[in-house]
């Protein structure tokens, strides 16, 4: 449904709202492989709605991208009637770098959250809800903010919130606006709830809002609510890399990981009933921004902190450097600025670009550095950093590594480092491993071609100029 294109093409852009003064050149701390490939082109005066957006950002937890048949309503919304990015990506396949990313625009290595432990690393003044809230903006928080996060601590710049903490899925106990008590039922409900009373607030209230909205879905133990407990999810075969035979040319986790597809079927089965509650909520948040008056002027993006692997490989977690982890589900809507047509974005895109996208529409110009690019403009990043750090302490596997990843392959290199408990990099840094895959001829990444490759054969797939990009990429 809808058409093929790309945002930044001159008859999409037309439709689009943004402001010319926050492109990529005017951002801070820009990366370089980051800036746009063909210029930024301003979107026309007719095409800006008159006010700033309101915005509502959705994240789910450990959602792999390909699980649509569970968010039918929030498909026909946010893809039907609007952008789905294609090639959406996480670039740190972990719950708290990955969301840090979200709200600071900023790879894991410049915000400093680089494991689960170290949530105060973030930077809150370098945040998108302070830049809103600096804007005028009123904002409200609602689900899992950072992991472990202190339930007695007000997630700063959020004048209401209703922060879940420890995170689960029934009986949850939440710090609603200061007032902390367990709360019985399921939590996604508990979410929604809270989320929809803000958005009906929002109707009679001058000020534009942001509210972030992040249900425990569809994470382990993967509990659906009694409704979904038993729902019939259709069968699945699996795919090449969840029934791969030889893994002598993988890392040695993974030549040891012996997660059986039977069990990859089982966790999908459950992650689709938990996600089935999200699509509920979400087909209620757009049913009262309609109901309000508020819908056409909403800026609203979904996205999945990172993937989930379904025992391809014979690993059933997150953390690796492979597509089912490192893609996520990333859609966008927005009537008043002309996205709500039906668009496939095939660019590389990732949670980096939220806040920067933000920001674009409403007309704010960061002080903060950011590392994403607004989605809103033109032009396109011919690759893009996926990073991920082994936590100290921690006995599992894997290994730090990095990866170069491109709509065509993937370069990946695995590292003697590992946090601290500071949340800083400690080790030699020695590439202990390498893969490359070229994701065009083998998209379920079975043939890690640098397995025996010869000198002649690296040079051939320009391998060199690859690592050298990445360091860069590390470095900046």
């Amino acid at each position: 449904m809808g058409t093929e294109m790309q945002l930044g093409r001159r008859g999409f852009l037309a439709g689009a709202t943004a402001v010319a003064a926050v492109g990529a050149g005017c951002m801070p701390g820009v990366h370089p492989v980051l800036e746009v490939h063909a210029e930024s082109r301003a979107i026309p005066e007719a095409g800006r709605a008159r006010r700033r957006p309101n915005v509502l950002i959705i994240v789910t937890d450990d959602h792999p991208k390909h699980a649509a048949w569970a968010l039918r309503k929030t498909r026909r919304w946010l893809v039907d009637q609007g952008v789905e990015f294609v090639n959406g990506h996480t670039t740190t396949p972990l719950c708290a770098p990955a969301r840090a990313s979200i709200l600071s625009g900023r790879y894991a290595h410049n915000h400093g959250v680089r494991d689960n432990h170290q949530k105060l690393r973030l930077d809150q003044d370098a945040t998108l809800q302070r830049h809103l809230r600096d804007a005028g903006y009123r904002n409200g928080m609602f689900g899992k903010y950072l992991n472990e996060w202190r339930i007695a601590s007000p997630p700063e710049h959020f004048e209401d919130f209703a922060v879940l903490s420890p995170v689960g899925y029934v009986d949850g106990r939440f710090n609603h606006n200061g007032r902390i008590a367990r709360l019985p039922g399921y939590t996604t409900h508990r979410i929604r709830d809270f989320a929809l009373d803000f958005i009906r607030r929002g109707a009679a209230d001058p000020r534009p809002w942001f509210a972030y909205v992040a249900p425990y879905a569809s994470h382990a133990p993967f509990t659906p609510e009694e409704a979904y407990a038993d729902a019939r999810v259709p069968a699945w075969t699996g795919r090449p890399s969840t029934a791969e035979a030889d893994k002598g040319d993988k890392p040695a986790y993974l030549r040891g990981a012996r997660i059986s597809a039977a069990r990859g079927k089982t966790i999908r089965r459950q992650q689709m009933r938990t996600l089935l509650t999200v699509d509920d909520t979400v087909q209620a948040l757009r049913d009262t921004l309609k109901a309000t008056g508020q819908l056409d002027n909403t800026l609203v993006i979904f996205i999945g902190d990172n993937g989930f692997l379904w025992a391809d490989h014979g690993w059933a977690r997150k953390s690796v450097p492979y597509r089912p982890a490192i893609e996520v589900p990333f859609f966008l809507s927005w009537p008043a600025g002309g996205l709500a047509s039906g668009t496939k974005d095939r660019r590389l895109a990732a949670n980096i670009d939220i806040s920067a996208t933000v920001l674009d529409a409403a007309r704010i110009k960061p002080t903060t550095p950011q590392d994403g690019r607004s989605l809103l403009r033109s032009g396109s990043r011919d690759h893009l950093l996926v990073e991920f750090w082994k936590q100290g302490g921690d006995p599992r596997p894997p290994h730090s590594w990095a990866s170069y990843v491109t709509r065509t392959e993937q370069y990946t290199e695995y590292y003697d480092l590992h946090t601290n408990k500071r949340g800083e990099p400690v080790g030699s840094g020695k590439v202990l491993f390498r893969e490359y895959y070229d994701l065009l001829r083998d998209p379920h990444q079975l043939v890690n071609k640098l397995h025996g490759a010869t000198r002649a054969q690296e040079k051939s797939w320009g391998i060199s100029a690859k690592a050298a990009r990445l360091a860069a990429s590390r470095s900046i």
